[in-house]
């Protein structure tokens, strides 16, 4: 379902079908309050498609018994200043004392198939992604609570159906503001830098905006007299929702001078959707959109769906077959074929723009340090390790600034394999971050059945990770 702004004005504020702002759409409008102290911690989430290998992520520099460890899947750490790293990750040479490989986390509690849709953010298996399958808010929501923020959380996708060539305004997503509560994301460059930063690029609008709020508001108050039960509730929430809208905008209009200075420059290729972009061209847009999200303090939480299946990939200078990502997946794990090397291709192409998101935040002044000092990026896959599973693994690549609350930077870490005593789920993942930066919840997520089956221990957070 694709929406623009002034339809998604028309039908949220009526109550209409579509997009409903009661409840599924509030979250786009965040919070205003201001961090308690000190500066936000920001987070973002790339998920990519057909899961990660396992294999991929050997070290070269393994010394014979840390390769034997890796094969069998025992848990070891290592320091990674002392190891080289993989060749599609030969981009964050320069910034490994703030990587971390993680490996041995499962995503059984989500599962996947060809999808997981919302439950690899939420730890929950959610089906089809039917609203009656979303158990709750997804972690990347529960962490935007923590450091509130005129957008509250922001998504992008560039998940595309099978059968489109692309997709452009705001669409269905992944992440989940409550249960049975869709998100809804930006699906195309130039319909989020226009949402995002319209109150420096287009103000005009914003007053419209305004003052066509201040007009369903009047008109939606004064139907609340007489009403009761469901109706008033409805009623009363389309109000307040109006208000978030209006809050949001006098929020985002004070911060003025700090959107001007980080303001990204699109080319004019993603005019109109950007129909003509390459993926290249999307991802790079995308990026430079989250850092400048990012740095004006309009969101502190991005969830970005960087590929999946329907993602043409063919545009990538090395796709010399111009395969597509789902033919990949079904390609198998042979380390000599083609399927095998057109995934490192595609994780370097994730990697340079991790590598452009931790330079450019970098580069940003904040307090004693940069903007990257209070950040975590979190690339992971959105079906375990492979293109159906198996889900027992999931290896991830984190990068953590200086002020991280997270002690696992500059390390390869390889936890107890599924089902055997220690071992983590992406409930206790979720959970740790949490804990980490301000929420003490005992569990996030659902329990793994084997783990449960085996009595093993799984609840909470994965102590020796938090500072």
């Amino acid at each position: 379902m694709i929406i623009n702004r002034r339809e998604l004005l028309k039908k949220t504020a009526w109550g209409g079908v579509g997009l409903s702002l009661t409840p599924n759409f509030n979250h786009l409008f965040g919070k205003t309050s201001p961090v308690a102290d000190g500066y936000p911690h920001r987070f973002v989430f790339i998920r990519k498609s057909n899961g990660n290998l396992p294999s991929q992520f050997d070290l070269p520099s393994f010394s014979e018994d840390e390769a034997k460890k890796h094969k069998e899947k025992e848990s070891f750490e290592l320091d990674l200043s002392k190891h080289e790293l993989p060749d599609w990750l030969k981009s964050l040479d320069q910034y490994k004392e703030s990587v971390t490989i993680l490996h041995g986390i499962s995503m059984c509690v989500s599962g996947g198939g060809h999808y997981s849709y919302s439950g690899c953010m939420g730890a929950y298996k959610a089906g089809r992604n039917i609203l009656g399958n979303i158990k709750r808010a997804t972690i990347d929501f529960e962490l935007a609570k923590l450091f509130p923020s005129p957008f509250g959380h922001v998504e992008m996708s560039l998940a595309v159906p099978h059968g489109r060539d692309h997709r452009t305004g705001i669409v269905s997503g992944y992440s989940a503001p409550a249960a049975k509560q869709r998100n809804y994301c930006y699906a195309d460059p130039m319909t989020a830098f226009d949402e995002l930063f319209k109150s420096v690029t287009n103000p005009e609008a914003v007053e419209s905006d305004n003052a066509l709020l201040d007009y369903l508001r009047e008109k939606e108050s004064r139907h609340l007299g007489g009403l009761n039960g469901n109706e008033l509730l409805k009623i009363n929430n389309q109000v307040k929702s109006l208000q978030a809208i209006q809050d949001r905008n006098t929020k985002v209009m004070s911060l003025g001078d700090r959107i001007n200075k980080h303001l990204p420059k699109l080319d004019q290729v993603h005019a109109g959707g950007g129909p003509n972009a390459t993926l290249s061209q999307k991802q790079k847009a995308f990026t430079d959109i989250i850092i400048g999200a990012l740095a004006a303090g309009l969101t502190n939480v991005v969830t970005y769906t960087i590929d999946d299946l329907g993602t043409k990939i063919t545009s990538l200078p090395e796709n010399t077959e111009k395969t597509n990502i789902h033919a990949v997946g079904h390609g198998g794990g042979d380390p000599a074929g083609r399927a095998y090397y057109m995934r490192n291709v595609i994780k370097t192409h994730h990697m340079k723009q991790v590598h452009t998101l931790v330079t450019k935040l970098k580069s940003i002044p904040e307090g004693n340090g940069t903007l990257f000092d209070n950040t975590t990026i979190i690339y992971m896959p959105e079906t375990g390790a492979g293109h159906h599973g198996p889900d027992t693994e999931a290896p991830m690549v984190l990068m953590s600034g200086r002020n991280s609350k997270l002690d696992v930077a500059g390390r390869y870490i390889r936890l107890p394999f599924h089902g055997n005593e220690g071992h983590k789920t992406l409930s206790n993942w979720y959970t740790t971050l949490l804990n980490a930066y301000g929420n003490p919840i005992e569990h996030y997520g659902d329990l793994d059945l084997t783990m449960q089956r085996k009595r093993l221990a799984q609840i909470g957070a994965i102590e020796r990770f938090i500072v």
